[in-house]
């Protein structure tokens, strides 16, 4: 087994380093508003005391938010999801210890304190986060795998980690159609093999399968298994208990709860009258006249595609091809000749989906889901993809986390590519939260300032 030396120095480093930028930043605030108290001994052994409160607030919060149980295959999406809740859960402690205490430390301007305090952290988080992902795309700091049987499941995988090369992964092929222990051990022992992954379904018998896992444990290798791309079952079920027993119970999503399903309609309407009113009533009418004075056809353009539940609905975008017969049934290529040149822009700054707001109000569509695909292309991938329909457990969205994750299913190795997006589809419907709503529309807008490299 790979032996790993440094991980949890890493960690405490990491950990030293956010207490030191909270000290510094309400020692900071202390000074700046008690000059008369910034010489008075007794008040620094009262503050030091307070310090360790907050210190200790900080991390017992981590136990539960887990921002220092970083995964080396955490996107940033999800790590700035963990950070925003667990910062908002900090103020807010915060706040409260202010209102009931006369400590000066803890009632300085909140405002003030809670940006700056959200700003350096942030900073310091991002500076570490990049500069890890970087090391490990060097081969520095790397994890040694390999596969065994593999299938259409493993191919997934083993494309996602051979283009992340800042996961810090390093693949070990083994080139054996069978099984042999002694040659299993020795490879593990020769390339320091620190994970397997297995699919849940594979060829071996059930004697050998089990062997497997005791060569594995009695090594000190660790075992992942990959659930099987064609079926659902997986996706299907959560594990519960009655007593001791295991059962497993039909899932229910996060925005199954009424009180979740309220909030994020709730946002949705805000945010779209928002844009309606105050970006799209001066840019619908500037696009609609380019529109006009640069190709023939209507300003807008309505397909059909799928909703909640599949129910179908009227998508409408701005129209960035010249009028075409194959526009329901054939998929955007790269230099589409269809695309006119004014099209090319808003498909590139993702204007051209503007007028879903539209659809958004009119309880079709949501600000952030799954983005929704022409029937042609759900009817063709539906049975091929088992989770596939996963997606329709919650309304579309005008975007999502496979759109700010750089998956857009239509580049590539197409097949590949839309089973990777609609993992990122699936984990959306089960791991939604409000902030992780917050997180990607954050990421959008700074796509559509920079301009999509992925859009075509």
């Amino acid at each position: 087994m790979q032996r790993i030396r440094y991980s949890r120095y890493l960690k405490s480093i990491i950990i030293l380093l956010d207490l030191l930028v909270i000290a510094s930043v309400f020692v900071f605030f202390f000074i700046t508003r008690n000059e008369n108290l910034k010489y008075n001994q007794e008040t620094w052994y009262q503050n030091t005391f307070s310090l360790l409160l907050l210190f200790l607030f900080w991390m017992l919060l981590s136990g539960r938010t887990k921002i220092y149980n970083i995964a080396r295959n955490l996107t940033y999406t999800l790590f700035l999801e963990r950070l925003l809740i667990h910062f908002m859960l900090f103020i807010l402690g915060v706040l409260l210890i202010g209102k009931v205490s006369y400590n000066v430390f803890f009632n300085s301007d909140i405002y003030w304190l809670s940006f700056y305090l959200f700003f350096f952290i942030f900073l310091a988080k991002s500076i570490i986060y990049f500069a890890i992902k970087y090391v490990r795309s060097l081969g520095i700091n790397h994890r040694n795998i390999m596969f065994l049987s593999e299938n259409s499941s493993t191919e997934i995988l083993k494309n996602i980690l051979k283009e992340r090369k800042d996961y810090g992964y390093r693949i070990f092929d083994y080139n054996h159609s069978s099984i042999d222990s002694n040659m299993l051990v020795e490879f593990w022992k020769t390339n320091g093999i620190h994970t397997l992954f297995l699919p849940s379904e594979n060829s071996f018998s059930e004697k050998t399968e089990d062997e497997i896992f005791m060569l594995a444990e009695a090594n000190k290798v660790h075992i992942s298994l990959i659930p099987s791309i064609i079926q659902s079952d997986f996706f299907l079920y959560d594990l519960g208990y009655i007593q001791t027993q295991p059962v497993l119970n039909q899932a229910r999503y996060p925005l199954d709860y009424y009180s979740n399903f309220l909030l994020k309609r709730t946002f949705d309407i805000v945010f779209s009258v928002f844009v309606l009113i105050f970006i799209c009533s001066w840019l619908f009418p500037l696009i609609a006249i380019i529109i006009k004075l640069t190709s023939k056809g209507p300003v807008f353009f309505l397909q059909k595609r799928y909703g909640f539940h599949e129910e179908v609905f009227n998508c409408i975008k701005f129209r960035t091809m010249v009028i075409n017969d194959e526009s329901t049934t054939k998929t955007t290529a790269e230099n589409d000749s269809r695309i006119t040149k004014f099209g090319k822009f808003l498909r590139k700054t993702s204007l051209d989906e503007m007028p879903q707001f539209i659809n958004v109000l009119k309880g079709e569509m949501s600000i952030v889901g799954p983005r929704p695909h022409m029937l042609a292309v759900d009817n063709y991938y539906k049975p091929k993809i088992g989770r596939y329909s996963l997606r329709s457990m919650v309304n579309p969205g005008i975007t999502g986390l496979a759109q700010v994750s750089g998956l857009r299913g239509d580049s590539g190795d197409v097949e590949v590519e839309m089973n990777k997006r609609i993992l990122a589809d699936a984990f959306y419907v089960r791991n939604w939260s409000f902030v992780l709503d917050l997180v990607i529309v954050l990421k959008t807008t700074l796509l559509v300032i920079s301009g999509d490299k992925n859009a075509k």
